[in-house]
């Protein structure tokens, strides 16, 4: 059997054994970015190495204030739209619109995957600021609300919102000890999560203003809106059914306890 077969074969027979493996390969990918990203750093600021961050600097332009700057944005963008495409993709699963379409484990585990690769580019936006060398933060000002000094407001929305779907991601992990409801409970968060998200990049990104980014906002956000009251409304059916249900039980049990036979 080929590497291919058996790459297959295990995502079929165990697939939550695969996704852990392509997480932890995503994330070795992401740190070995991070890791060349520092030493291409520190090639710039070693003598001894002058040359060689010569010539990186002539081919990538490292030494410029754009570069982390765009690799910022980069990251911020994709942090957005992989955790936009795990709230819609929860909300899919909950509403049950992929029922039939796909089986529930790799939707589950779909779900978790693009969860912790957007916690993966969510730590790069956050790392890049600490380096940026137009306007650096410093690591209170990237992990405490209201601290920074740039729009403090909307930068503070989108560090509660870090904090909101790493709680929520970390639910995967002990679903089993806090149990089904308070697992379901805690979910419901990660739409403010979202759009405390959106808000952060509309109000604290440069680039809220341009046209093409503002429609991105506005997609992701209604597509949200749309899936989160057909998830309400399908809610409140069952629920409502479940109790017309109790009530004709309730009802049966009553008419049964009057055809009953009285003895004295």
């Amino acid at each position: 059997m080929g590497i291919m077969q058996k790459f297959s074969s295990l995502k079929s027979t165990h697939p939550g054994v695969w996704w852990s493996a392509v997480t932890a390969v995503s994330f070795v990918v992401l740190g070995g970015a991070l890791l060349i990203g520092y030493l291409m750093a520190a090639l710039l600021h070693s003598q001894a190495l002058a040359p060689v961050g010569s010539i990186l600097n002539w081919l990538l332009a490292i030494n410029t204030t754009q570069v982390t700057w765009y690799v910022t944005r980069a990251a911020g963008f994709m942090a957005y739209l992989l955790l936009w495409l795990s709230t819609v993709w929860g909300l899919a699963v909950s509403s049950r619109v992929l029922e039939g379409k796909l089986h529930g484990s790799y939707t589950y585990d779909f779900h978790q995957y693009i969860s912790l690769l957007g916690i993966g580019f969510l730590a790069l936006h956050m790392a890049m600021l600490l380096f940026d060398k137009y306007l650096p933060y410093s690591l209170a000002q990237v992990l405490v609300p209201l601290t920074s000094t740039y729009r403090p407001v909307w930068v503070a929305l989108g560090i509660l919102s870090m904090y909101i779907t790493v709680l929520v991601t970390v639910t995967f992990y002990i679903r089993d000890r806090i149990g089904q409801k308070t697992f379901r409970a805690i979910h419901v968060f990660s739409l403010l999560g979202f759009l405390g998200a959106a808000v952060h990049g509309l109000l604290a990104g440069t680039d809220g203003p341009l046209a093409a980014v503002t429609l991105m906002y506005a997609v992701t956000v209604l597509s949200v809106v749309f899936l989160t009251v057909y998830w309400v409304i399908l809610v409140s059916q069952k629920r409502s059914e479940q109790k017309r249900l109790e009530q004709e039980a309730q009802k049966q049990q009553l008419a049964q306890k009057r055809m009953r036979p009285s003895y004295k």
